[in-house]
């Protein structure tokens, strides 16, 4: 049986630096392991982003848009969660969609990437979506993941990001 080829997405090799600039707003460290090292705290395995604690963890290899996926989540995840997060970030429906929506605005914030690419990233890489594109979640069904992100205090009303963790307690 043969292998499917990769898909051809951006790497985070190359945007090292401006995405560790970006995360430590949020008080996210950014980790770069060797290039064949296992990328620690990886729900999905390699090449896929890390998180353990306030640490997201990468290789060159790691797709871009799984750096910021997991960052995401981070930054929607309550505070009693981050206090234990390793490896599953776990959330409702309601917070997957929040940080898929997340993940498209602050593209937008890294030097040579935005939102144009996140979306043909996500797309290249299987991320699923009931109008069949990214493009079409966000601009025409996402309104319940911006919602969920004003509530939380994540973004603005002018659909820029506030630079503050999610400030809501789940329910539970």
């Amino acid at each position: 049986m043969m292998e499917e080829p990769e898909p051809q997405v951006t790497r985070c090799n190359g945007y090292l630096y401006p995405l560790e600039k970006l995360l430590s707003v949020y008080g996210l460290g950014l980790e770069c392991v060797g290039d064949t090292m296992p990328v620690p705290g990886s729900f999905w395995g390699e090449p896929e982003a890390g998180l353990i604690g306030n640490r997201l963890y990468v290789r060159r290899d790691t797709p871009l848009h799984s750096a910021f996926h997991e960052a995401c989540h981070y930054v929607c995840m309550d505070e009693n969660r981050r206090k234990v997060l390793h490896t599953n970030a776990g959330g409702s429906v309601e917070e997957e969609n929040g940080v898929c929506y997340l993940q498209i605005l602050l593209a937008d914030q890294l030097a040579g990437y935005d939102r144009e690419k996140m979306m043909h990233d996500m797309d290249a890489w299987g991320y699923s979506f009931r109008l069949g594109s990214s493009r079409a979640w966000f601009e025409q069904d996402a309104d319940d993941a911006r919602k969920w992100l004003l509530k939380a205090g994540i973004i603005l009303d002018n659909n820029t990001p506030s630079w503050k963790l999610n400030s809501q307690q789940e329910d539970r």
